[in-house]
């Protein structure tokens, strides 16, 4: 199996058929009755056929050729964030409140949905379908980076993205994240963030 070209055969490195909207990653939701709550300091993504290379844009490359034997590959995306805790009750000018043990969180999971700017949303039609994943750690005094996926590797060979491997186009998307957790006292807390995440067949890393 080869990599897919048109014309004079020359790689596709990019065809933006969409308005890429701008990243966001301090939606803050803060639901429930925590009395602390979660801030997302970063939120990147790299494509799984470059995976070292984090940004606030990922680049999914649907289908991805390798160069020592000609096999064709499909990656999943990953992603990272940071994390810092937030208190509701800031407390006044000189006596800020310190977060005490029960006011840290845990993370347990995390839920990816897909959008575009031109609402056109239906999943498996229009964009990849939303999924769910475990997540573990927990944010204290100090700020926490775990990793996730932006994308996995089944969406890649499920509709609208299996189309993308023989077809010169590209699908631009915000990945809207939204993690979940409980401080240690069992009361909900989650926080929401987005990355632009654009889909197409990618020319290959060299």
């Amino acid at each position: 199996m080869t990599k897919a070209v048109w014309g004079s055969r020359i790689r596709l490195v990019t065809a933006v058929v969409l308005t890429i909207a701008s990243a966001s990653c301090g939606d803050v939701v803060r639901q429930g009755t925590a009395s602390s709550y979660l801030v997302i300091s970063t939120l990147e993504g790299a494509s799984g056929a470059d995976p070292t290379k984090f940004g606030t844009n990922v680049f999914s490359d649907v289908i991805t050729i390798n160069k020592d034997d000609g096999t064709a590959t499909i990656f999943e995306d990953p992603g990272r964030v940071t994390f810092k805790l937030g208190m509701k009750d800031p407390g006044s000018a000189g006596t800020a409140v310190t977060p005490t043990q029960n006011n840290w969180i845990t993370l347990s999971q995390y839920h990816v949905q897909y959008v575009r700017s031109d609402g056109h949303n239906v999943e498996g039609v229009d964009v990849p379908y939303a999924f769910d994943g475990g997540m573990t750690g927990t944010v204290g005094t100090a700020d926490l980076t775990g990793g996730f996926m932006v994308v996995r590797s089944q969406a890649k060979q499920e509709a609208p993205l299996a189309a993308l491997q023989t077809n010169p186009i590209a699908i631009s998307t915000i990945a809207k994240v939204t993690f979940y957790g409980r401080d240690q006292t069992g009361r909900e807390v989650s926080v929401t963030g987005s990355i632009d995440v654009t889909f197409a067949n990618y020319g290959d890393p060299k």
